[in-house]
């Protein structure tokens, strides 16, 4: 399948990429920085310089796939223009086509819950507002075989927000210990990089117009648990200290807001609908490997 990945330079994209290569597609992935065109070659994509603000690029490349992929998000101010405008161009050019198109969410758009599934009400933070619109756009336009992957907090590879926790403050002392995000006691559903990349080219392949998955191991440990293993992972021998929400919300902002969410999930429409099992250790196991970019 020749496939637009939008993207595919970042931390997730770079994953899915992979597996799209891996699996026998052809991958055009629309990149920013010129610089890292040959490393995107390397990985067996054909790079083409571009911007999701440019309407045209994005149409063209588009109507000239089988398939679409969009991963790519500013994670700034202007990600939720920039979404809805790369959503609309993508929609536009294969409406009427059956061509499959994989939008990305998040599982933070439902709010707190200790079963969230792919039915329970969106009740997103402010961080996130901004794509329930686009997703019940997505899953409803005619004539594109829609899906939407909402991840859970990736890890794996190094990256992901285990590095924004391993580098949360300290406590002063001669045995510091790492501050959690707040008080800790809440759940993070949890989805290694390369099982969510499994799951974007399942979905690309054979997801049903109008499909919505939720990424997530069904693993989903507190995060005084992430922090301890981070802690140990840092050489802080596991040593935490809590921190009160008000200043997770001063230090972190609308970011600390979606990180006190208490969240479980399991990730069930895509094992019965698509056939994905998630094969990478847990999270807690990939940090006793001491995976992390920030220790490396």
């Amino acid at each position: 399948m020749r496939v637009f990945l939008t993207g595919g330079t970042g931390y997730l994209g770079s994953a899915v990429l992979d597996r799209l290569v891996a699996e026998g597609h052809q991958v055009t992935a629309l990149i920013r920085d010129q610089g890292k065109a040959e490393a995107v070659r390397a990985r067996g994509a054909v790079p083409v310089l571009g911007d999701l603000a440019d309407a045209d690029a994005v149409h063209r490349l588009a109507d000239a796939a089988d398939g679409v992929i969009h991963l790519a998000a500013p994670g700034d101010d202007s990600s939720a223009r920039i979404d809805d405008a790369a959503a609309t161009h993508i929609l536009a050019a294969l409406k009427g086509t059956d061509r499959p198109y994989v939008h990305t969410s998040g599982l933070w758009v439902h709010g707190s819950g200790a079963a969230i599934t792919e039915s329970t009400p969106m009740n997103p933070p402010r961080l996130t507002a901004w794509r329930v619109p686009i997703v019940e756009r997505v899953l409803s336009t005619p004539g594109v075989r829609g899906a939407v992957v909402a991840p859970a907090v990736v890890y794996g590879r190094g990256g992901g927000l285990l590095n924004l926790v391993a580098s949360g403050p300290r406590t002063q002392g001669d045995a510091p210990a790492l501050t959690m995000i707040g008080h800790g006691e809440q759940h993070w559903g949890t989805v290694h990089v390369d099982d969510l990349a499994a799951l974007y080219v399942r979905a690309l392949e054979s997801a049903p117009a109008g499909s919505y998955f939720i990424g997530a191991s069904g693993v989903n440990p507190t995060v005084r648990e992430i922090t301890e293993a981070v802690s140990r992972a840092i050489g802080l021998s596991g040593r935490v200290a809590p921190e009160p929400v008000a200043r997770t919300l001063e230090r972190l902002g609308l970011l600390g807001e979606a990180l006190l969410l208490d969240q479980q999930a399991g990730g069930d429409a895509a094992r019965r609908i698509l056939g994905w099992t998630p094969e990478q250790p847990t999270i807690l196991e990939d940090l006793v490997a001491n995976r992390l970019a920030a220790t490396s």
